[in-house]
């Protein structure tokens, strides 16, 4: 992976992990991610009258990563619903890397290098290990195991899709304006049908942050899209999910979290996979 790639993706999950970390603390995550959507949807279609249209190969892609997309929002919002944050986001994260790998090696046909290949299994090992560093209690509560699982499913499933959709476009931009920009419409109406009247003076609460860290988000992903035509798939989706990092880090700095030496040591073995993907050649 070239420098400024890997740059930009370690770039992009600071972001990911900033957005995540402000969703964590306000009461209605649902529609704080909504009205973050909203924003980032409404930029995202702005920038398609500017850019080419995605090459008709692509179109099946983005048709199938907004299923995934969305069925990663439902997932991850159920995830939270029945479990500690800190444990079954970790499991989803973690856990989409390893399949991303499974699948672009089995099936899209990309080539990994030795240290590749380790590089996302220490990673993986280290974000993984992160469920545990304050109790398996969690572990043992099957709808939180199946909706963190589920969660990791469908992001390694727009991760693929967009993946080889953007790389089809022809322009990974356009790709990543039409994704981002139509991925928010099951989602708004999905909002508006649960919290119907509540909806709007919630909004009105927290519209301006939630805007911030949609651009943010948009800034995110679009970049992982962008990196994902560039290098091998595998390698920018175990890369981005070493934001975790940055989201314990934030944990600790803002939320007030504890981080104690197991934890620590979850932290250190991620960093040692990220170390060992830089000194990879290619």
């Amino acid at each position: 992976m070239e420098t400024y790639v890997f740059f930009a993706v370690v770039l992009a999950a600071l972001f990911h992990a900033t957005w995540n970390t402000f969703v964590k603390v306000d009461g209605d995550r649902l529609v704080f991610m909504a009205v973050m959507m909203m924003g980032s949807g409404v930029v995202a279609l702005g920038a398609t009258l500017f850019l080419p249209i995605p090459a008709t190969a692509s179109w099946p892609y983005l048709a199938l990563s907004l299923f995934f997309h969305d069925g990663y929002v439902f997932f991850l919002l159920m995830a939270y619903r029945y479990g500690d944050l800190s444990h079954v986001y970790p499991l989803a994260r973690g856990s989409a890397p390893l399949i991303v790998a499974l699948v672009s090696v089995t099936l899209i046909g990309e080539k990994l290098t030795n240290h590749g290949l380790l590089a996302i299994f220490v990673m993986t090992g280290g974000i993984i290990s992160l469920c545990i560093t304050r109790g398996a209690q969690n572990l043992r509560n099957p709808m939180a195991v199946f909706f963190a699982l589920g969660t990791g499913f469908f992001l390694a499933g727009y991760t693929l899709t967009d993946g080889v959709g953007a790389r089809l476009a022809g322009n990974a931009h356009s790709y990543a304006a039409w994704t981002l920009g139509l991925e928010v419409i099951p989602v708004l109406i999905f909002v508006l049908w649960r919290r119907k009247t509540k909806f709007v003076p919630q909004a009105t609460r927290i519209w301006k942050s939630a805007l911030f860290l949609g651009l943010m988000s948009l800034a995110a992903y679009w970049t992982i899209i962008w990196a994902m035509t560039i290098a091998p798939i595998a390698l920018v989706a175990a890369l981005r999910e070493t934001g975790i990092i940055f989201a314990l880090i934030l944990g600790v700095f803002f939320l007030k979290e504890r981080l104690n030496l197991a934890r620590l040591a979850a932290v250190f073995t991620t960093l040692v996979g990220v170390t060992i993907l830089k000194i990879g050649r290619p």
